[in-house]
C-alpha cells in the first residue's frame, strides 16, 4: 500500500472535508437561491428568472452530498452508523424537504394557474431554507457533544431526540447556516440575473453577509466561553486499529481552541470567513457581482474550515462518555478499504471536477426576461 494507516487516516479526514465543501460551494447556493425565491421574484416571470438561474445544475450540484453520504459510509462507518442514528428525524426531515425540489423544477410550470405556481414557489422555498437549518444545527450539536456511547457489546445506544437538538447554540448555528448559504445564493443570483431581480438580490445578499459576520463572531466567543471542548488525554497508536472506548478524552472549557494555540496559522480560516463575508457585503454595494460571489464562497470555505479545524480530530464527540466520542484515528474502515477508495477518489475527483467545470462554462451567462420569453415552453 502506498501510505501508512495513520496517513490514510489523515488522508480521509481532508476528502470527506473536500467532499463537504464541494456540496457547500454548489449546492448551497442552490439552496440560497431557494431561499431568496420568493422574495427577489415579484412576477412570475421574475420568479422563473430566478428558477432557472440553477434549473440546469441543482442535480448536478446535490450528488455532492449523496457523495459525501457514501465516502462517510466507505471510509468512517461508525460514524455513519452514530449520525444517522442520533439525528435520524432531523435527516428525515432534510430529506422530505429535499422532496421538493425535484417536483417543483419538474411541475411548476405545467399549469398556469397562479394558485399552482405559487404553491410550487413556496414548496421550492422550503427546499431550500430547511436543509441548511439542519445542516447548521447537526454542526451545533456536534460541537457540544452528542448524547451515545457504546455498551460492553460495542452496541451504540443514544439517548437524545430531535428536541434537544434544538438547542440555544444549535439554533445559532443553524441561523448562521441559513444566513451564509443565503449570502453566497443571493450573490449568485446578482451575478446571474439583471434588472430589479439583480437589485433585490443585492439587498438580500448585503444583509445576509452582515447577518453572517454577527452570527460567526458571536459563535466563537460562545465556545470560547461558554462551550466546554472535547481533548485527548490518551490513545493507542494512531497508526494501529484499535476501539472506539480505548482512549482518554476529557472536557474543558476552551478546548476547542487546542488546535489554534498549537497551529497559529489555522486564525486564517476565521479570518476569511469574516473577510470574506465583508467583502461580498462591499463588492456587492459596488455592484462587482462576480467578485462578490467568489467572495462569499471565501466566507464559506473558512466558516467550514474554522469547524473543522477546532475539532480534529474529532468528528463525533460524546456528551455522554467523552471516552466514547469518535475520532479520525478510531472510527475508520480498515487499512485496505481506505487505500482502495483513496485511488478511486483520485481517478473519479479531476473527473468530476472538470466536467462540472465544463458544465458551467457551458451554462454561464445571466438568465432575462428576453431568454424566458423565448424559451416559454422549455425553460422552468
Amino acid at each position: 500500500m502506498l501510505f501508512d494507516y495513520e496517513t490514510y487516516k489523515l488522508i480521509w479526514w481532508a476528502f470527506v472535508g473536500v467532499l463537504i465543501l464541494g456540496f457547500a460551494l454548489t449546492d448551497g447556493f442552490d439552496f440560497g437561491v431557494g431561499t431568496a425565491l420568493p422574495f427577489v421574484g415579484r412576477t412570475d416571470t421574475e420568479r422563473r428568472i430566478v428558477i432557472n438561474t440553477i434549473g440546469a445544475t441543482w442535480e448536478g450540484n446535490q450528488t455532492w452530498l449523496i457523495t459525501a453520504g457514501g465516502a462517510l459510509f466507505a471510509a468512517w462507518p461508525l460514524v455513519y452508523a452514530a449520525a444517522f442514528s442520533g439525528f435520524y428525524v432531523a435527516l428525515l426531515l432534510c430529506l422530505f424537504a429535499l422532496f421538493f425540489r425535484p417536483v417543483g423544477f419538474d411541475y411548476r410550470n405545467k399549469l398556469s394557474d397562479p394558485r399552482w405556481r405559487s404553491t410550487w414557489d413556496w414548496c421550492l422555498f422550503a427546499g431550500g431554507f430547511v436543509p441548511p437549518i439542519i445542516f447548521g444545527v447537526a454542526f451545533g450539536n456536534l460541537l457540544q457533544g452528542v448524547p451515545f456511547r457504546y455498551d460492553e457489546m460495542l452496541r451504540l445506544e443514544y439517548t437524545g431526540s430531535f428536541f434537544d437538538l434544538l438547542n440555544p447554540f444549535g439554533l445559532l448555528c443553524g441561523v448562521l447556516s441559513l444566513a451564509m448559504l443565503s449570502m453566497h445564493g443571493a450573490t449568485y443570483l446578482q451575478q446571474k440575473t439583471e434588472g430589479a431581480v439583480a437589485d433585490r438580490s443585492r439587498t438580500m445578499a448585503m444583509g445576509a453577509a452582515l447577518l453572517t459576520v454577527v452570527l460567526f463572531a458571536a459563535g466563537g466567543f460562545w465556545i470560547a466561553g461558554g462551550i466546554e471542548g472535547f481533548r485527548i488525554v490518551s490513545m493507542p497508536d494512531a497508526n494501529s486499529v484499535f476501539l472506539p472506548d480505548a482512549k482518554v478524552v476529557t472536557r474543558a472549557a476552551g478546548a476547542w481552541l487546542d488546535n489554534f494555540g498549537r497551529w497559529p496559522a489555522l486564525w486564517l480560516l476565521p479570518a476569511l470567513g469574516i473577510a470574506g463575508a465583508l467583502l461580498a457585503f462591499v463588492l456587492s454595494a459596488a455592484r462587482r457581482t462576480l467578485g462578490a460571489f467568489l467572495a462569499s464562497g471565501v466566507a464559506v470555505t473558512g466558516v467550514i474550515l474554522t469547524a473543522g479545524a477546532a475539532m480534529f480530530p474529532f468528528v463525533m464527540p460524546s456528551s455522554l462518555l467523552p471516552g466514547h466520542s469518535l475520532t479520525a484515528w478510531d472510527a475508520v474502515s480498515s487499512h485496505r478499504t481506505l487505500s482502495v477508495m483513496f485511488w478511486v477518489v483520485i481517478v473519479m475527483l479531476p473527473i468530476v471536477t472538470l466536467y462540472t467545470s465544463w458544465v458551467y462554462r457551458v451554462m454561464r451567462g445571466k438568465v432575462t426576461h428576453r431568454h424566458i420569453e423565448d424559451n416559454t415552453h422549455t425553460a422552468y
